[in-house]
């Protein structure tokens, strides 16, 4: 799905879940209790994009306009969190469009839980995962070979409690990409980006990641599926 069109799906998404939650604050508890709330985790991928958050630094980006448009890459600044990122093909993007007001209100608790459900789910796959102190995401440790390697980048926006955008999880994404940009603002020579497909030496079925990611969603989110 290009980039803007999921970024408008999601924005509709975003503000359908925040009118609910308006109108019903003029409910009783109990119609409130049994009302039908909606949540949505969206999966997609995008042709190649670059995309800038509300903390990025421009020189991050290291190709110029001319230079995009030869390589067929897009480019967006936009209003989650963090730096600049890559999405491409063979990529897994979630945007979790939750009421956290249904869940719990603790935004670094959100990312914790963000980057579990990617911990767990390359636990699937026997990647052992984890996280990197003073960074969101999920990182690989480092080996004799390589050196620390950051397998999904998260970024979010909160309003009123309801989240949009979300992380970026690199399954068989064509790496080159990010030789283009400073990742994430991250330019420590001890730091690279990795994907799955890269750390088992074969492509994924994409649609059994998927699967995954939703099983342990629902796990830690504590929620039902349709």
């Amino acid at each position: 799905m290009p980039y803007q069109k999921a970024w408008d799906f999601q924005t509709q998404l975003h503000n359908e879940v925040k009118e609910a939650k308006i109108v019903r604050r003029e409910w009783s508890e109990e119609d409130k209790a049994n009302a039908d709330k909606k949540n949505y985790l969206v999966f997609c991928s995008h042709p190649a994009v670059y995309t800038l958050g509300k903390s990025g630094k421009m020189d991050h980006l290291l190709l110029n306009e001319k230079q995009l448009e030869e390589k067929e890459i897009e480019f967006f600044k936009i209003n989650r969190g963090g730096d600049i990122t890559f999405h491409g093909p063979g990529q897994i993007v979630g945007y979790p469009i939750f009421d956290m007001d249904e869940f719990f209100t603790d935004i670094h608790k959100y990312v914790r839980f963000l980057e579990e459900a990617i911990i767990r789910t390359l636990k699937d796959f026997g990647v052992e995962a984890g996280r990197e102190e003073g960074f969101t995401g999920v990182w690989l440790a480092a080996t004799n070979l390589q050196p620390k390697r950051k397998i999904c980048a998260i970024g979010v926006h909160l309003s009123r409690w309801v989240t949009m955008h979300g992380f970026a999880f690199n399954v068989n994404t064509d790496l080159d990409y990010f030789n283009y940009i400073v990742p994430c603002g991250i330019d420590d020579s001890d730091k690279a980006v990795t994907s799955l497909s890269a750390e088992i030496g074969k492509k994924v079925d994409l649609n059994k990641v998927k699967i995954c990611l939703k099983k342990h969603f629902a796990e830690l989110f504590e929620f039902e599926y349709v």
